[in-house]
């Protein structure tokens, strides 16, 4: 007997269920990031294998938001001494940017043939719904922007999940690190989700990129820097962002030919080999002059999502603080200089 629901509410609940699976096989096997990798994986099996599955924007932004609380949770008053550092590791941020979008944008117009602007819009790390909206506004391939952006934080979730386990013999044993096990006093319940609701809808109005997140994590670190909290979401809630946020990312390819998929999967590959590389050396760069360390620095400049890379530094228990800030500072430079940089650079020839 079928579900009283709609296909789309079907696809929707087969979606969650096959991530809570993935996570939960995952974890039984004690695979690193078990339950965002499990839900990953299965979900984009279940996508290009044509079982219907779908995305719930709707869900994912009500986690993404309570993960923003969380993030924000994990800045204290004492990293305001540490501020001259992170305005140097922003330096060399943006130094980054330009120079893996160049990089990148050569490898795609040279190994996938790749149009100007479809190459450009593709090889800005970061972005992705912006990205795929500028890059089609300037005549570039939406359907080649979007999966070089999807597969990219695919390959790249991949990447440093096994790399950090098995090279850097870090365990999701510390997944717990920014999230509180004891049980949270209604007050602090209060300020918290005032938090969270507050910056989701001052972020939203600002039209700030990825406001579900930046909103809620710029009104929760106010609230732990100025000493008002010191409260986090519940534990459980980290596995449950987890199995949302990887489930939306093998939904992403659902609808696309195998083919296709396998292609942007394969040039993926090399784009983020191309954007690790780098991202090694500029790591090695900002413990040298910024004082943080490379396992932190690393992820900070990782070319994987804002949402995606900060769930893997609460997981593996790196600063989660100074990780999602320097997404949130990468993002809101592409979004800001990718478009004004094309328009320049194409009124140059």
């Amino acid at each position: 007997m079928d579900l009283p629901f709609s296909p789309l509410i079907r696809a929707r609940i087969l979606c969650l269920l096959l991530g809570a699976i993935g996570g939960g096989v995952f974890y039984l096997v004690h695979l690193p990031l078990p339950w965002m990798m499990g839900a990953m994986t299965f979900t984009t099996i279940a996508a290009v294998s044509r079982i219907p599955i779908s995305m719930m924007p709707r869900v994912r932004m009500v986690f993404v938001t309570i993960l923003g609380i969380m993030l924000g949770s994990a800045f204290t008053p004492q990293m305001l001494d540490h501020l001259q550092y992170w305005a140097i590791s922003f330096l060399w941020l943006g130094l980054y940017v330009v120079v893996t979008t160049y990089l990148v944008r050569q490898y795609y117009i040279r190994f996938a043939g790749y149009d100007e602007v479809t190459a450009y819009f593709a090889a800005a790390p970061g972005g992705l719904s912006e990205m795929i909206l500028a890059g089609s506004a300037f005549g570039g391939d939406e359907a080649r922007i979007s999966l070089a952006h999807g597969a990219r934080i695919l390959v790249a979730v991949f990447v440093l999940s096994f790399g950090y386990r098995w090279l850097g013999g870090y365990t999701p044993t510390s997944a717990n690190a920014a999230a509180n096990l004891d049980p949270i006093s209604y007050s602090d319940f209060l300020w918290l989700a005032g938090a969270g609701v507050a910056g989701f809808f001052g972020a939203r109005l600002l039209r700030m990129p990825a406001y579900a997140l930046v909103g809620p994590m710029i009104a929760s670190a106010g609230l732990h820097v100025a000493g008002i909290t010191a409260s986090r979401p519940p534990a459980e809630l980290v596995a449950i962002a987890q199995i949302v946020v990887g489930s939306m990312i093998g939904a992403r390819f659902a609808g696309l030919p195998l083919r296709l998929v396998l292609r942007g999967i394969v040039l993926a590959t090399g784009a983020t080999g191309i954007l690790l590389l780098v991202a090694v050396g500029f790591g090695l760069a900002v413990d040298a002059t910024a004082k943080m360390p490379f396992s932190s620095a690393l992820l900070a400049f990782s070319p994987g999502g804002l949402a995606e890379m900060s769930l893997i530094a609460l997981a593996l228990g790196v600063d989660a603080a100074y990780v999602s800030s320097h997404h949130v500072v990468r993002i809101f430079m592409i979004v800001v200089a990718a478009p004004l940089a094309f328009r320049l650079l194409r009124r140059k020839g």
